[in-house]
């Protein structure tokens, strides 16, 4: 059978998949008709980056195109929205969903809750009960109607129960580049959540993977904001639309494990405000409901007691007007309340302690007039709010010993296969009913003892790693390994298979594999959060190298099999130079963390049930000090280590264009079965619809930036589509595949940008010789960068350009904005 795209999900449950449909892109086709050339240009990029190998090292580009400049009316891109019911997912989003009428309507009923409340129990609302004092994580407790709180782990699942799924890892997620997934999957998580009788998930984490090396990036969506931005707004539209609040973690500039605690992130405004706050903006916009602070200082001052980035920035700048929570014993000072600290958690100071800074303190602070009445009253609003916002005052469940887990496995191996990254292929894949396989290394076994070996994943996986350790995690229900995958595929081939899952044996390695006709090396790579060490990484990686000397293990195979195909399970990016270009490795699967079905995902992948269209979230260096920046160990107990983020907007492939260093794979990166060819670009300005502040709009077609105000930064006239950018997307293979287009601004020289900054992605799914129209949408926003004089978003001066392709190095089209 002809590799294609999997069957299983008939997306997305509730919601109607618009891949660049009519239904959701409402812009007519007409105007395109009556477009007037404006500009030419000629684009001569190669068929692909020097690091790839495979079937589409040869996928032809075009060789010219031209740019066209016409107008169209804006459709309605604002509608008024109730978490439970987002804007249908689409491949291109347009409408830009307004909850302020929502939470309008939940504010309203929660300062009539409180009206009567003492002081006591307003407090007591802010106020987790304590460590281990409830049925979740976190738990605050019931006053006068309010029920109180149930607040759970974790991004990728309901933890510390049952009969719940596992799902992919928001890394995996992010590699599928594809919304609609994104947002399946955060359907699911939500609905399971619900049904559990949690309100509040404490979930999705959308930290950058500014180091290669941190212990969590599995848990965020890579190293890029708008990339990271995107896949938390439709994770957290589709969590909240299963009913359970969302929480967007962890604001902001956590990146390492490693004294996370006595740490200072010192990061310069334009970087805090283009990076690392981008996707906690997105957050905002897809009106989530909780935000929680991190452990670590932000220039010198705790993130839980940092009044620029909790009040101006996030409740003034962006608008939220949800309720931000400690991270657990996150809270550092009592008068964090003032600083825009709504909800203390888990309560106590310090697990089991007693003591909190909120509880009595609090209300002893409000008695005497350092924290003002008014102070108290939008805390406590903001909290009931939100769980009325989310209806969860209508017949919400208590928690339960349900099953919860309905269908959802379709989901988590549609996402597994999806997020698969294809990143050599010489011929090898996908497999077609080989005489014999042999499978050597242990990530391609089952777990020696069951698939949740450690508490809290915290330990060397002796079999295939699915998800990293730490408190997002869940535990899984049941785990199909690349073994039992392979094994039921190759009962229908009547292909004999053989395995060694012994990694330290090379010797016997090796020979495993003498006349095989297909050698298929698993290895793997982990990681978690800091309060488990494993194998002496105390939550970051010690390096990035393959785990269980994985590097040796290939080289074994590899000496004496020459269709060596390496998978790889691991929590990001590696140093794969020891045997990326070894001429007997045929092929490498970048299989990230697939969760319980990981094992089909593989097989999937590796059969073309799925054909390959992953892209890399993260670009993989040729050596560990390519990379802008590392990790910082070192300091005693007392110490606070000083991370200064002097990289700036340059992390990961915008350090990596803007230095000239050629990386093994860079961002973007992902091959396919089949080949593409681009052609017919054209861009269109959209005339803003009437409801626009049009003087706000003009100052910024004339250079002039935000205003300082009431959620300046999450305006709709900025986030607004102004430009439709289209182009083709032809399939020149022979077989059915999905491509991800991407498009990257280039910024004036004079504006201080990297080379590159992606602004825009979609996908694509072509018939063999079938020729597709797509679409990609650019708002005001997109085009702007942060003035730190002006203290506002503003249109650089000087020409913005702009180029789509198949990665951050393979462009294919070039165009102009028009001015």
């Amino acid at each position: 059978m002809a590799p294609r795209s999997l069957s299983f999900v008939l997306l997305l449950v509730s919601y109607a998949v618009a891949s660049n449909s009519s239904a959701t892109v409402s812009a007519s086709a007409s105007a395109f008709s009556s477009s007037t050339p404006v500009t030419s240009s000629t684009s001569s990029t190669s068929s692909a980056s020097t690091s790839t190998s495979g079937v589409s090292a040869s996928v032809s580009t075009t060789s010219s195109m031209t740019s066209y400049l016409a107008t169209e009316t804006e459709p309605p891109v604002f509608p008024a929205t109730d978490p439970l019911y987002p804007p249908p997912v689409s491949a291109d989003p347009v409408i830009v969903p307004d909850f302020a009428p929502a939470w309008a309507a939940a504010y309203t009923k929660a300062t009539s809750m409180i009206s009567n409340f003492t002081i006591a129990q307003k407090v007591n609302i802010t106020t987790g009960v304590g460590w281990a004092n409830g049925l979740c994580v976190g738990n605050t407790p019931p006053v006068g109607n309010f029920p109180g709180l149930c607040l759970q782990d974790s991004p990728l699942g309901v933890r510390d129960t049952d009969l719940v799924t596992s799902f992919p890892a928001g890394i995996t997620t992010a590699s599928t580049w594809n919304r609609a997934l994104m947002r399946a999957r955060g359907l699911a998580i939500g609905q399971e959540n619900r049904m559990k009788g949690v309100n509040v998930a404490l979930g999705p984490m959308m930290n950058m993977g500014r180091i290669a090396q941190g212990g969590r990036n599995w848990e965020g969506f890579g190293a890029d904001p708008f990339l990271s931005g995107e896949t938390a707004y439709e994770t957290i539209l589709g969590l909240q639309a299963g009913g359970v609040q969302a929480t967007a973690k962890h604001y902001i500039n956590n990146e390492q494990e490693w004294k996370r605690t006595q740490e200072s992130s010192n990061v310069d405004d334009r970087t805090e405000h283009e990076i690392y706050a981008q996707p906690f903006m997105r957050a905002v916009m897809a009106g989530v409901s909780s935000v929680m602070c991190s452990y670590n200082l932000i220039n010198d001052t705790y993130a839980c007691n940092n009044n620029k980035t909790l009040t101006d920035m996030m409740k003034r700048e962006f608008g939220f007007q949800g309720f931000i929570q400690s991270d657990w014993s996150a809270t550092m000072n009592i008068l964090s309340a003032v600083a825009g600290l709504d909800m203390t958690m888990p309560g106590d100071i310090t697990f089991d302690s007693g003591t909190s800074y909120f509880g009595q303190n609090l209300t002893d602070l409000v008695m005497n007039g350092t924290v003002s009445m008014q102070r108290l009253d939008d805390m406590a609003t903001r909290i009931i709010g939100a769980w009325y916002y989310l209806h969860q005052d209508e017949d919400y469940p208590n928690a339960t010993e349900v099953n919860a887990q309905s269908d959802h496995y379709l989901i988590v191996r549609e996402i597994g296969a999806a997020g698969t990254v294809l990143l050599k292929n010489e011929g090898a894949l996908p497999l077609d009913k080989p005489k014999s396989i042999v499978l050597v290394g242990s990530d391609a076994a089952p777990p020696v003892s069951g698939p949740n070996e450690y508490t809290d994943q915290g330990g060397d996986p002796s079999g295939i790693l699915a998800m990293g350790w730490g408190s997002g995690t869940d535990n899984f229900t049941y785990l199909i390994s690349p073994y039992e995958a392979i094994q039921a595929r190759a009962r229908v081939d009547q292909t004999s298979v053989f395995w060694n899952f012994d990694d330290w044996d090379l010797a016997s390695a090796g020979n495993s594999v003498i006349g095989m006709e297909t050698a298929i090396v698993f290895v793997n790579s982990d990681s978690g959060e800091g309060y488990i060490t494993v194998d002496g990484n105390a939550g970051d990686r010690q390096n990035l190298s393959a785990w269980h000397q994985g590097d040796q293990l290939i080289l074994a195979v590899a000496a004496q099999n020459n269709n060596t195909i390496v998978v790889t399970n691991s929590v990001g990016p590696l140093i794969i130079e020891p045997w990326v270009e070894h001429p007997n490795v045929t092929a490498i699967v970048w299989a990230n963390l697939g969760g319980n079905e990981a094992g089909n995902a593989i097989a999937d992948i590796l059969y073309g049930a799925w054909n390959p269209s992953g892209k890399l979230p993260y670009t993989i260096a040729k050596s560990p000090t390519d990379y802008p920046a590392q990790l910082v160990t070192g300091g005693t107990a007392a110490d606070i280590l000083s991370i200064n983020y002097t990289e700036g907007l340059f992390i990961d492939y915008r350090w990596f264009d803007a230095q000239n260093i050629t990386p093994r794979y860079e961002f973007g990166f992902g091959l396919s079965y089949t080949t593409f060819e681009y052609s017919n670009l054209a861009i269109m300005a959209i005339n803003p619809a009437d409801s626009a502040q049009m003087d706000l709009v003009q100052n910024w077609e004339d250079g002039g930036a935000t205003p300082i105000a009431q959620g300046s930064t999450t305006a709709l006239w900025l986030h607004m589509p102004a430009y439709k950018v289209t182009f083709n997307v032809k399939n020149t293979g022979t077989l059915y595949g999905g491509e991800i287009p991407q498009l990257y601004i280039h910024h004036p020289l004079s504006a201080g940008e990297p080379p590159s900054v992606l602004k825009g992605f979609t996908n694509v799914e072509v018939s063999p010789g079938q020729t597709t129209s797509v679409s990609i949408t650019l708002s005001r926003y997109d085009l702007s960068i942060w003035d730190v004089v002006r203290q506002g978003w503003a249109k650089p001066e000087g020409t913005i350009t702009f180029s789509v392709g198949a990665s951050s190095r393979d462009f294919r089209l070039s165009g102009t904005i028009p001015s």
